[in-house]
């Protein structure tokens, strides 16, 4: 239970000196009932308070946050078959956030969380071209060739048409290592590319989202994401 004109604050509808004056101008009800009194107490999880007969609730803080996801990790809240998930991970963090796209069980790297949905479907939606950059080792000795071709595009399984710039870092007893830059980041594009061209992935790690990158934060750990790294991500949206 908190106090009404606390509570008016919270909700972003103005400070408490004025939601005192919005009592006494009885403008305020609480399960419609007019405010009398400044002191009155509402229950924000039980009672319906309205302003002007409005409904006001309170504004919840956006929160973003960057996790180094581990491998052998569903990037969900729960899972029906008892794996780990990132919850595990997430226990000492206050605010419920949910992840912004997915990484593959087994695959480890950057992940954004966050409870704010419309930030979160710019950063995934593939209008905004967002860029999502991951370091893989695949099979075979990668050549300019399969660069170009998953450049040019090639289909995946679901029909659609998947492609990608790939840098190739290097190459060791016919196992490749390359960096592969996507914008639209569906359901295992990374390993339908390569496997595409001939080389199935044998690991793979997300390792900048957006222009933001996990250096400094171990795989398991979370941190909540600067100031600069939400501008970065803002302006990562191409609109």
């Amino acid at each position: 239970m908190i106090r009404i004109n606390k509570f008016l604050s919270i909700c972003g509808v103005t400070s408490r000196r004025g939601a005192e004056n919005l009592i006494n101008e009885k403008k305020v009800t609480i399960n419609d009932i007019t405010v009398e009194k400044l002191g009155t107490m509402v229950d924000p999880e039980k009672d319906i308070v309205k302003v002007d007969g409005t409904v006001v609730e309170p504004v919840e803080e956006k929160v973003y946050v960057l996790f180094n996801k581990p491998k052998q990790v569903m990037t969900t809240l729960h899972d029906p078959f008892k794996r780990k998930t990132i919850t595990t991970f997430l226990k000492d963090l206050p605010t419920r956030v949910y992840p912004v796209g997915r990484l593959d069980f087994d695959t480890e790297g950057v992940l954004i969380l966050t409870n704010d949905g419309d930030f979160a479907f710019q950063l995934t939606h593939p209008k905004y071209q967002v860029e999502k950059i991951y370091d893989a080792k695949v099979k075979g000795e990668f050549t300019k060739k399969d660069s170009d071709q998953i450049a040019a595009g090639v289909k995946l399984e679901d029909g659609a048409i998947g492609k990608g710039r790939v840098s190739i870092l290097g190459i060791m007893k016919s196992i490749s290592r390359i960096r592969i830059t996507l914008t639209e980041g569906r359901k295992r594009e990374v390993k339908q590319l390569c496997k595409s061209v001939g080389h199935p992935v044998i690991s793979l790690r997300r390792v900048e989202f957006g222009g933001v990158t996990a250096k400094g934060l171990k795989l398991g750990k979370w941190r909540y994401l600067k100031p600069s790294e939400i501008d970065m991500l803002q302006k990562a949206v191409k609109k």
